[in-house]
């Protein structure tokens, strides 16, 4: 059995012209402002007042409220900054209003457009149940309009920039009021390392390097006509997986399962006995090569299959021991299974630098993983249909 899978393009990669034409919303430049928008954020968010959100001392609970490409990655930083002790927690974004609420809490309100019914109606309600509330987005929207009637400190953001490359904008001002309501720890400092760490993804990543020492075309080319599975091994990673999940569907349209080790993860390995993965490679009679030569390899007498292959992001240091034993063990069962493995480890002494160090490395492999397959980065129809009134 085999399944057609796209064409893919190497050649585009690296000629110069051809990139530039591949992606003519310039999302590459956008998502090398990253380590830009940290600075940037960081000091408007405390120009804008975000120090008054701890002058009535630690909350009983963060909540994190936004649409869920921007609020959950977002909420992903924060809550993998960790807290210093237990409790109060960071909350993810979730439909609907929470219902637990009150005076005690505080809420971190996100939205790249500024316009987003479920953050305009949080912050309505958080206001009205007396919470204290941030507000990040552009200037002269309905939530900037909301946070002043609120009296709430504002962030602003640049609302030209795609949502999608503007998670350091819309993500380091909830690290500042973690910092502020004591619930993440060190974050000036993992802020600054995070952008220097984002700064130098950018260089080793940038167009004009070429595909054999750029690390983000090299995982494009190791992603491109694979079925991929990203798992991570801490808090850190896994938000960097789900963050890399909701890239790779935006930028490339292409579909990823994520997850962490153990959950759900122990469940997801199930897919690599079924067509995908054991069935496949015996179909094809064989494995997968993860050398340097499989990346170059003249593609034409290939068979048209698709097959899974897994990313494994490592947090060395940082991870559970039994966490660690089950990562090293499915990488044994994936090449049992001729499942083509790809392990990335995050970099930094501080949660939000590792985090970065991943983050940056998937947001640019999913503009280039885009031009391989022919799709333009910059497009979302099928988002934008979904919004649509009948």
């Amino acid at each position: 059995m085999t399944t057609d899978v796209v064409y893919v393009d190497e050649s585009v990669l690296d000629d110069p012209a051809r990139l530039a034409a591949a992606d003519p919303g310039d999302l590459l430049r956008e998502i090398a402002t990253s380590g830009r928008q940290v600075r940037e954020t960081w000091r408007l968010a405390e120009e804008a007042g975000v120090g008054r959100l701890g002058a009535a001392g630690r909350p009983r609970a963060v909540l994190v409220v936004g649409p869920g490409a921007a609020a959950g990655a977002a909420a992903g930083l924060a809550a993998a900054a960790g807290p210093p002790r237990p409790a109060p927690g960071v909350g993810p974004p979730a439909p609907g209003r929470a219902g637990w609420v009150g005076v005690a809490d505080v809420v971190l309100a996100v939205s790249g457009s500024g316009r987003s019914p479920l953050t305009l109606n949080a912050v309505e309600e958080a206001d009205r149940r007396g919470c204290r509330i941030l507000a990040v987005g552009p200037l002269g929207t309905p939530l900037h309009y909301l946070a002043d009637r609120a009296r709430a400190p504002f962030v602003a953001i640049d609302g030209s920039r795609p949502e999608r490359a503007s998670l350091w904008a819309l993500a380091t001002p909830l690290l500042a009021a973690g910092a502020t309501l004591g619930v993440c720890r060190d974050v000036a400092a993992g802020a600054e390392a995070a952008a220097a760490r984002l700064e130098e993804i950018a260089t080793r990543s940038r167009p004009s390097s070429e595909s054999f020492v750029n690390p983000a075309k090299l995982l494009a080319l190791e992603l491109a006509g694979t079925l991929p599975m990203i798992w991570g091994t801490s808090p850190a990673t896994a938000a960097a997986a789900s963050r890399a999940a909701t890239q790779l569907a935006v930028t490339a349209k292409y579909p990823v399962l994520h997850g962490g080790l153990p959950h759900p993860a122990i469940y997801q390995i199930a897919a690599f006995d079924g067509v995908f993965g054991a069935r496949g490679a015996a179909a094809t009679g064989g494995g997968d090569d993860d050398g340097l030569d499989d990346f170059f390899r003249d593609r034409v007498d290939d068979e048209l299959t698709t097959r899974l292959r897994l990313i494994l992001l490592r947090d060395p240091g940082n991870e559970h021991p039994d966490v660690t034993r089950r990562a090293d063990t499915v990488v044994s069962v994936a090449a049992e299974r001729g499942v083509g493995v790809t392990e990335l480890s995050a970099a930094g002494s501080h949660p939000v630098e590792r985090l970065a160090s991943l983050v940056g490395l998937l947001d640019y492999a999913s503009v280039y993983l885009a031009m391989l397959i022919g799709i333009d980065p910059s497009l979302e129809p099928a988002i934008h249909d979904l919004d649509r009134v009948r």
